[in-house]
């Protein structure tokens, strides 16, 4: 980390036209998160003294939680340029702060390089990261005399001459705030968009003298913007990769790498097995020997140990046990919690439920706002019937449940343990005693009904 603190001002005030779109630049999604939301964590992962986050909207955004390090809004109303964003945001700050300005649809500059950056401030008084690239159309074209920079000119100001320059400024640099308020208070905007650019106090630096040290980061990616949602695909597939190496070097077993998409994090233990067109979304947890088949999308859950999710299941906001089989066509929703070695099947739907070790749901059927206990057996096509148009109720079902195919529950219902209910019977009101219950109008009880039981060859 960064010895010495400083202070990040993060630039997002522009409203993207070409993004064509109704939503602010920033506010796209690349990789699971905002473009914003990972600038932000880059910033919070150096520990700052805080976050200054340029805006052009009195309507706060929701941005990302951690660490507790402030963010301070600056509300830029007109949009007047970069040099004018950040003049915004320093008027308060006391002289001798470093000043670390990032720009908000740059989402994947690294730790490091700023670490290089901030090095190279030390020796100077101010900081730049820039690089030489192939093609530096649209780019801030670097200008030397002497090999010393002596300015940036912007694409559109620039000359033909100019715009053969190979070397381009990315948006970032590091200088003092008592440096950062002369210079931009000496700017113009005698340019063809009529704006305050940030990049017009290297000029102003260079004839005071002062010393210009320039970084270049670690690859290019680090330093390409989103304007236009070509460019934002050209990330998505950028920031894809880089975590697909990722999982493959730590040992994830990928079977399809260029059809697995993964939009957040994933925390994986040995031995885990992807299949193909697997979506991995927000916060995912994998235990060890896990199976993904194919097709399946996992959203916000933990999977333990041993667990094989089969094809074209769903998993959102769940925790699954270990030992369990899952699939194929499964959708376990928000809230569901399975216990170790549960089977659900083909085309069952689970919703804010909790199913005990060794139960059974295999086809076709739906259990929501319900307790199942163990080993009990759900039948093809039986459901709870939880909602009554306004509001939702519970069904309760004890241990070693045997319910029948095409059953429905009526809640709130409790079914006592060791209870069987036949195949096509509504239960409309409690079962308090073991017995069979079977009739779709009645609900007639016969008691000291015994079950079926398997026997094993010896």
């Amino acid at each position: 980390m960064l010895k010495q603190k400083i202070i990040v001002v993060i630039l997002a005030a522009g409203k993207g036209t070409r993004m064509q779109s109704n939503y602010p630049k920033v506010l796209h999604y690349l990789g699971g998160k905002t473009i914003l939301d990972h600038v932000i964590h880059t910033a919070r992962s150096i520990k700052p003294k805080k976050i200054i986050l340029v805006w052009n909207n009195k309507k706060k955004i929701m941005v990302s939680n951690c660490n507790n390090i402030p963010i301070e809004w600056v509300i830029q109303k007109n949009p007047k340029g970069t040099g004018h964003a950040i003049l915004l945001a320093i008027k308060n700050i006391i002289n001798n702060e470093d000043i670390l300005v990032l720009s908000g649809d740059v989402p994947l500059i690294s730790i490091e390089s700023i670490k290089k950056l901030k090095h190279a401030k030390k020796i100077s008084q101010i900081s730049l990261l820039t690089m030489k690239v192939n093609n530096p159309y649209g780019y801030g074209r670097v200008l030397r005399k002497k090999g010393k920079v002596s300015g940036i000119v912007e694409e559109k100001d620039a000359n033909e001459k100019q715009k053969n320059i190979k070397e381009i400024y990315s948006g970032t640099f590091i200088a003092q705030s008592q440096d950062l308020k002369r210079w931009l208070k000496k700017i113009n905007n005698k340019n063809k968009n009529k704006e305050f650019y940030a990049t017009d106090i290297i000029a102003l630096a260079y004839f005071e003298n002062c010393s210009i040290k320039t970084i270049q980061p670690l690859n290019q990616d680090e330093i390409l913007g989103v304007n236009n949602k070509l460019q934002l695909s050209v990330l998505e597939n950028i920031l894809q990769k880089k975590q697909i190496n990722t999982l493959l070097n730590n040992g994830v077993i990928l079977k399809d790498s260029s059809h697995f998409i993964l939009r957040g994090t994933l925390k994986h233990g040995k031995n885990v097995e992807i299949d193909t067109s697997v979506i991995i979304e927000n916060h995912v947890i994998l235990g060890d020997d896990v199976k993904i088949g194919p097709g399946c999308i996992i959203k916000n859950s933990s999977i333990n140990s041993k667990t094989h999710i089969q094809a074209y299941t769903i998993i959102e906001n769940c925790k699954i046990g270990k030992n369990c089989i899952i699939g194929p066509f499964s959708h376990i929703k928000s809230n569901t919690i399975l216990d170790k070695h549960v089977q659900i099947g083909n085309f069952v739907e689970i919703k804010n439920s909790i199913i005990q070790k060794k139960s059974k749901v295999k086809h076709l059927s739906y259990i929501g706002d319900a307790e199942l206990g163990s080993k009990v057996n759900f039948g093809a096509g039986s459901i709870t019937c939880n909602y009554d148009g306004v509001n939702k109720f519970k069904t309760i079902i004890g241990n070693n449940v045997f319910i029948g195919a095409n059953t429905q529950l009526i809640a709130p219902i409790k079914i006592i343990k060791n209870t069987t209910i036949a195949a096509g019977t509504t239960v409309k009101k409690d079962v308090n005693v073991k017995c069979l219950v079977y009739d779709k109008k009645e609900q007639i009880y016969k008691k000291n009904w015994k079950k079926s039981q398997k026997f094993h060859k010896k």
